[in-house]
């Protein structure tokens, strides 16, 4: 029997609760959406466009009154079914400890206990990634594990433009069990043996993200043969750097990369076999290629190993895996070497970090060639999750190669699961946002309504399931509908995007951060976290020490949070840098048996045991008057500015502000240049504008203000650049994040008129 008292509280508390529900409903009503406060509401409003017509107003006033009268209604339901308490107990959590604290540093170490497939892995004795696959085999068994879309045919579409464009008629996943894909390894690990590859000696695999990809890969690891990953996006030079370095003479490519090596030869001289991964379509042709190369197709090694009597040699945990080239934002790429040991150890840490579940599909596009998505498909594999593979040429039904009418991957796959970079992310973002400003007055007002809506009850601890079906169905749609956790990585995630991505695509997204020195693995968000702009807590197994950095002001004794130089330790931490021992004694450290690694990123340590990077070593720039400026910072706050592709900020320290090179979206650039009732000009015109350039650096310091920037870290000029920065001209690296020094390098004229200016 309950308590009467119990009940009598338990009534209290619902009436307090649903008072305070209809009190903070009227404040909301009250206030038209043009006056949220909300930073990520803000980037659906265009300060400049005209009030909304009568009708449209009185409209959004009915439904925010019929909405009031449903809140109070339902409010005692949804408080019951959604208990919002435990959400925010489960976000508040204390999800790391100090272990350590001197008078220069601080260490910290999760809480967080090992999950079931940690304690399996361990069980198991998985130790290698050979073995990862042995043991994800031998428990799923036939389950689906790898997919790849069949190509049926490229034909011709004609544009109304009068253009006619290639387009593929794509059919169903094709699907190969997990004991298929160990025995394709087995098999092929085989064939390169009968190729002349033996134990120790490395192979490049320079291919795009594919299910081959995966199989060869794992098809080396059976023969402790190392992968030298090299990025696809690479340009000559770089891709002959990593081959020449490493001293491979065997090349693991694809039919749609071989030709570059007709060039790429004559500078990889040890170079003597290429191995290519067919077109579902194309023939392969493998003529014009330096004499005494040998050329074989995928397929062809797998035959030859098919009748083999090679026996695999299984690596030690302590044998190396990978050689990971970085992508080289500072300089020439390096090559990190990462053993058995560590990636396992990511694969650990990764379980307790992502649930996945039985029921889940992980969408795979990212390169295969950056650590961080290897391991996130690695975790795939052993949890039992298939992964369907796809390209962003082909990922949507709005995708260059999709034909009209014709699904996209993500329709066809309907993946829970998706990881991503924030680039990416960005874009998705930016797609909303000119989405709705063109979707017409009410649908426009209707959906900043909506999402300031659903943001509010989201701090609440709430969730909006029939405002979810109403308004964001047709979002989710654009992914397949079935997104339920998104996994962002690589760089800095800006909290609007954070937002905006959550709201709208009804989904959990986790931010984290590693480098490939680490194997990728440092912190991971906790899911149930509700906060944005941090990389939540170290991941088990890893321990985070802050240093002060004293040239910064940077201390851990810093109030109100301790601050300094992030140092990651643990046995993810790799082995160093390939055929570099300075580099790799400057940047790595043994300290009480444990190797650890110094980041160069600056962070603070919040009470719940998260970590908030705000700034890096090599970005910080102290203006004439003593401000210290972070440039990366402020370049990830304002390319979620609609106007900005891409920017690089740089500040001079004689100078009193900082200025700006933009590569601008040549969209919203026309439109502001109609604004300014401009004639029509092409977009090389428009970029050297001298009105526009100013009308740019006012968009840009409007939106500077709603993410809370401070004045001096504005840029006061910009140069619009023309060309779209890319790998190919190295001016970004193979990640896409932007070579400051290079790009600095070829605009040192522009930089130079700006501060004169």
């Amino acid at each position: 029997m309950i308590p009467e008292n119990y009940k009598m509280k338990s009534r209290v508390f619902l009436w307090k609760r649903t008072s305070y529900l209809y009190r903070s409903c009227r404040r909301r009503s009250a206030s038209s959406t043009r006056s949220i406060r909300l930073k990520s509401t803000e980037m659906f409003i265009d300060e400049n466009e005209t009030p909304a017509s009568w009708w449209v107003s009185l409209a959004l006033k009915a439904i925010r009154a019929v909405t009031l009268v449903f809140d109070i209604i339902s409010f005692p339901v949804h408080l019951v079914i959604q208990r919002p308490w435990r959400k925010r107990a489960l976000s508040r959590r204390i999800k790391a400890r100090i272990i350590e604290s001197t008078a220069d540093s601080i260490t910290v170490r999760s809480v967080s206990a090992p999950c079931e497939l940690h304690v399996r892995l361990v069980r198991d004795g998985v130790a290698t990634m050979e073995a990862m696959l042995r043991a994800a085999a031998a428990r799923w068994g036939q389950r689906q594990c790898l997919g790849t879309r069949q190509v049926l045919s490229e034909e011709d579409e004609p544009q109304p433009n009068g253009r006619v464009f290639k387009k593929f008629k794509m059919g169903e996943y094709q699907w190969v069990s997990y004991v298929e894909v160990e025995q394709q390894a087995r098999t092929f690990a085989a064939g390169l043996r009968e190729l002349g590859c033996r134990a120790g000696r490395s192979v490049a695999m320079f291919a795009e993200t594919r299910a081959e990809w995966m199989v060869a890969a794992h098809g080396c690891f059976k023969q402790t043969i190392p992968v030298v990953t090299i990025y696809a996006t690479l340009g000559d030079d770089a891709i002959a750097h990593g081959i020449n370095e490493t001293e491979v003479s065997t090349v693991i490519t694809t039919h749609d990369l071989l030709p570059k090596f007709r060039k790429i030869l004559a500078k990889t001289p040890k170079v003597d076999t290429i191995i290519f991964m067919e077109d579902q379509l194309k023939t392969t042709d493998v003529t014009g290629y330096k004499e005494g190369i040998r050329i074989v197709g995928f397929k062809d090694v797998l035959k030859r190993g098919s009748t083999s009597k090679i026996e695999p040699v299984p690596p030690s945990p302590s044998d190396t895996a990978i050689i990971m080239y970085t992508s080289g934002s500072t300089g020439v790429p390096k090559g990190v070497i990462l053993s058995h040991r560590n990636m396992v150890a990511t694969l650990k840490a990764f379980a307790d970090a992502m649930p996945i579940f039985s029921g889940d599909v992980l969408m795979g596009f990212l390169p295969l060639a950056h650590v961080f998505e290897l391991l996130a498909e690695s975790l795939c594999i052993i949890g039992g999750v298939p992964i369907g593979y796809s390209t962003p040429l082909t990922m949507l039904d709005s995708s260059s190669k999709i034909m009209k009418g014709s699904k996209g991957d993500a329709t066809v796959l309907r993946p829970t699961c998706i990881t991503a970079v924030p680039l990416i992310m960005d874009r998705i973002s930016k797609g909303i946002t000119d989405k709705v400003s063109r979707s017409g007055e009410f649908a426009s007002a209707f959906f900043r309504w909506a999402y300031s809506y659903k943001e509010t009850w989201m701090r609440r601890g709430y969730d909006t399931p029939i405002l979810n079906k109403i308004m964001f169905t047709r979002v989710r749609a654009l992914l397949g509908g079935r997104v339920r956790l998104m996994i962002s990585g690589g760089a800095p995630l800006s909290p609007d995007t954070h937002t905006q991505v959550r709201v709208c695509l009804c989904c959990d997204v986790v931010a984290g951060y590693g480098l490939t020195e680490t194997t990728s693995t440092a912190t991971v968000m906790d899911p149930h976290d509700r906060s944005t702009g941090r990389v939540g807590a170290p991941c088990t197994g890893t321990d985070i020490k802050l240093v002060n950095w004293e040239e910064g002001n940077y201390r851990v004794n810093n109030k109100p949070f301790p601050q300094g130089e992030i140092v990651i330790g643990g046995e993810s931490v790799a082995e160093g840098y390939y055929k570099n021992p300075e580099k790799t004694r400057e940047e790595f450290v043994e300290l009480n048996g444990r190797r650890w690694f110094r980041s160069g990123d600056i962070a603070e340590l919040h009470h719940d045991g998260c970590i908030k990077i705000i700034d890096r070593k090599k970005d910080l720039v102290k203006l004439q008057a003593g401000e210290y400026v972070s440039l990366g910072k402020v370049e990830a706050e304002l390319k979620t500015c609609p106007i900005v592709e891409n920017i690089c900020v740089y500040g001079d320290s004689s100078k009193t502000y900082t200025v700006a090179l933009l590569v601008p979206n040549p969209h919203h650039l026309a439109e502001l240049a109609a604004k300014l009732g401009l004639p029509e000009m092409d977009f090389d015109q428009l970029c050297q504008n001298g009105a526009v350039e100013k009308a740019v650096v006012k968009e840009i310091a409007d939106h500077a203000k709603k993410c809370g920037l401070e004045k001096f870290e504005v840029p006061a000029a910009v140069k619009l650049c023309t060309e779209v920065w890319s790998p190919d001209m190295g001016l970004v690296t193979a990640a896409f994040k932007i070579k400051r020094k290079d790009i600095q390098e070829r605009y040192k004229e522009d930089i130079k008129r700006m501060y004169a200016s």
